[in-house]
């Protein structure tokens, strides 16, 4: 049974997201969903697919059971499909996998098996249908998402400075750089939505400097905004002291020496969001149960920072931040990409 009213306009956006991603009536579509994921959104994404006229079917796998340690509760590293080698080769064999895990795959071990099959994965983050319904993407997100790839590509060096005391600097040569726009109509390629932003996976050894958080800015793992001041130092890609006498220093540093792994401390991916349909206020407007935060790492002219797995770096763990930072000059080059957070 639906546990909430079940609106039209909820419909309407799986099935423009479908559309976008050119899902075809001759092709093999698999749901993918865990006992925990978000039922009405498993609902209404079949309810879509029928009003497509599109067939599929449904793999429903046991959500592994909570590890001891620290809890994951954003789109991080997914442990789902650990273990389940059958539905891993089923995936990679359909054309199209709509992705509702709780944590998605964008970080799992398995997607590149699932990809290089020739599958196409479309991740929708856990989030409530109304913030997914706000933010369906539009064909510009494709074109601006091409463009900031393009650039980071064509780049030797990444540089982010606020006037809050943010220095970094990101070495690009060796980098990945991959445009999330938030739908994907191309085999071997996996897409989120909501989407708007540029991610780049630096190489080993690529990220130095100083990241200044201050209050307002987004602790998107924890689902709150910054209240104290925290200062990060990188050295050589990893995190290696979590600076600040506040509740959110604190936190920070017990979640991260939780996990017993170095490589929670190292980081993932940085990048910038330019989706104008993300709003900054998001957090605070919805429960925890209803947010997982990916809206606001879409948010136009933020730069964000992550910890945690980095499959072009060879490193996977299940420690992960997304920390969206505000009010930064992003460069490629000296060329400037963010102005004071505002896009260029």
């Amino acid at each position: 049974m639906l546990t909430e009213p079940l609106e039209n306009c909820w419909i309407d956006a799986f099935a423009d997201v479908f559309e976008l991603s050119k899902v075809g009536a001759d092709e093999s579509v698999v749901v993918l969903a865990e006992t925990g994921s978000r039922q009405i959104n498993l609902q209404v994404a079949e309810l879509a697919l029928a009003r497509l006229g599109l067939k599929h079917f449904r793999i429903t796998i046991p959500s592994p059971s909570p590890p001891a340690g620290p809890v994951i509760r954003s789109t991080g590293a997914s442990l789902a499909l650990h273990g389940q080698e059958n539905v891993v080769s089923a995936l990679a064999c359909a054309d199209v996998v709509i992705d509702l895990t709780v944590e998605g795959l964008m970080h799992a071990p398995q997607t590149r098996t699932i990809l290089s099959g020739g599958a196409r994965i479309l991740t929708v983050s856990n989030e409530h249908p109304d913030i997914l319904a706000r933010t369906v993407p539009t064909p510009d997100l494709k074109d601006r998402g091409r463009d900031a790839v393009a650039r980071c590509r064509a780049a030797r060096v990444m540089t982010v400075q606020s006037a809050s005391g943010t220095d970094l600097t990101v070495s690009m040569k060796g980098s990945t750089s991959v445009g999330v726009w938030g739908w994907t109509d191309r085999p071997g390629t996996l897409a989120h939505w909501p989407g708007g932003l540029v991610a780049c996976f630096p190489g080993a050894s690529s990220v130095n400097g100083r990241l200044a958080y201050r209050p307002g800015d987004m602790n998107l793992t924890f689902k709150r905004y910054f209240e104290s001041a925290v200062d990060l130092r990188l050295e050589d890609d990893y995190v290696t002291a979590i600076e600040g006498s506040g509740t959110d220093a604190a936190l920070m540093r017990d979640y991260l020496a939780g996990f017993g792994d170095r490589h929670a401390y190292a980081t993932s991916h940085v990048g910038w969001g330019f989706n104008p349909h993300a709003r900054y206020e998001a957090l605070a407007m919805y429960d925890r149960c209803d947010s997982n935060g990916t809206e606001l790492r879409t948010l136009a002219g933020n730069f964000l920072f992550s910890t945690g797995a980095n499959e072009f770096a060879n490193r996977f763990t299940r420690g992960h931040f997304d920390l969206p930072m505000m009010g930064c000059d992003i460069a490629l080059d000296d060329m400037p990409v963010v102005t004071g957070g505002c896009l260029t």
